[in-house]
């Protein structure tokens, strides 16, 4: 597999500059549109990522993101940046992104990706956004390349997501993806989304191995049920989800082959 994951693609195209007509001033509000927009945007176009972009718990491009200025999603911030396009997602800050369209600020929102498939969708979109279709092309055939090297037929080892609060994932959400590129089956995978799952619940399907989320610092009720003397009890080889598995971005290959090493 190429491996692109630790930087930005495509030295040979990414410093081409955009189209006459692509926006010259572009800020991301959201951390999924942050990282799109850091792995496609020529030199200068993006002038501010949020808050999040440099959080390595939630960010899959925390040390890329030192290279931009962040903005906390506040109207007034984001009007004084001068931008012509900003990008947000589909449920980010309504009320700024409100207020922006009313003062004739052009924003463009992009839905959360639900799937592997929804990755080169997304790519696209933000190509086209930005005027750098051809960066977008280059890129999500790298991202198609590299997947097809990943992915693993399905085999007998049966996983489980459990995370704080006890939530887990089902069917149609991307990190059922993932876990199906690794090769792993979803022993929720009758259930559609996400929701919490009883303890009791968990158990009775038996699964090989847990899928957890990464504690944060600090005390915090909701991860208690991740140590659990019943889930100790269990002894199952566990693997833990990150910042890899949050956007429909490239970074999800490298959550597929972390998982796939993890169940080895």
């Amino acid at each position: 597999m190429s491996d692109f994951l630790g930087a930005p693609p495509g030295d040979n195209f990414l410093d081409a500059p955009p189209g006459g007509d692509a926006p010259q001033r572009v800020v991301s509000l959201n951390l999924c549109t942050d990282q799109l927009a850091m792995l496609l945007a020529a030199p200068g176009q993006l002038i501010s990522v949020s808050r999040l972009a440099s959080d390595p718990r939630p960010s899959a491009m925390a040390r890329q993101a030192a290279s931009w200025p962040r903005n906390a999603g506040q109207a007034e911030e984001i009007f004084l940046l001068n931008p012509d396009l900003v990008l947000a997602g589909r449920y980010t800050a309504r009320a700024t992104v409100s207020m922006l369209e009313r003062l004739g600020i052009p924003v463009q929102r992009f839905d959360p990706a639900s799937g592997l498939d929804e990755v080169p969708d997304r790519i696209t979109k933000m190509g086209e956004a930005l005027g750098r279709e051809a960066a977008a092309t280059a890129l999500i055939a790298r991202f198609e390349a590299d997947l097809l090297s990943l992915r693993y037929e399905v085999g007998a080892v049966r996983a489980a997501i459990y995370q704080a609060n006890g939530y887990t994932l089902g069917s149609g959400t991307m990190a059922a993806d993932i876990m199906e590129a690794a090769g792993l089956r979803n022993v929720m995978a009758d259930r559609p989304g996400g929701g919490r799952l009883p303890l009791e619940l968990l158990v009775t399907r038996a699964p090989d191995m847990l899928i957890t989320s990464t504690p944060y610092p600090g005390a915090s009720r909701s991860e208690e049920i991740l140590s659990h003397p019943v889930l100790q009890a269990m002894a199952l080889p566990r693997a833990n989800t990150g910042p890899d598995w949050i956007c429909g971005t490239p970074y999800v290959l490298r959550a597929i082959r972390d998982l796939q090493e993890a169940a080895r």
